[in-house]
């Protein structure tokens, strides 16, 4: 069983890398393009929407919230498409994705923002 969830969590973040480059790949189509990349920007992101020291809700997203992205993206990208990318990821190092960095500071601002105006006009 080890060996399936090793082998698991190894094709994951393959897909996260191809997904990457189907974000930029001109043989995907738009909304799947869209998709790949705020999934990719997500998983590749030094920082968490939801922080993985806050119990159960911290891991969630990363059990549940990017393997379903990756699930519909993978869903959107034609099948050829998909396997010349996984073979091109699989001989690339692991990117970062500033943008996904930057997406989660600006929701976190946002949040804290209208969190404080809430207690302000109260």
């Amino acid at each position: 069983m080890l060996d399936r969830l090793k082998h698991w969590a190894k094709a994951l973040k393959r897909d996260v890398i191809a997904l990457w480059l189907a974000a930029r790949d001109p043989r995907v189509p738009m909304g799947a393009k869209v998709l790949a990349g705020a999934v990719a920007a997500y998983a590749l992101s030094p920082v968490d929407l939801i922080p993985d020291f806050i119990p159960v809700l911290g891991l969630l997203d990363d059990l549940l919230i990017v393997p379903a992205g990756i699930w519909l993206a993978l869903r959107l990208i034609p099948a050829p498409v998909m396997a010349d990318l996984r073979k091109r990821a699989e001989t690339m190092a692991k990117p970062r994705s500033t943008a996904g960095l930057i997406a989660v500071i600006v929701i976190w601002a946002v949040a804290l923002g209208g969190v404080w105006l809430i207690i302000r006009y109260r």
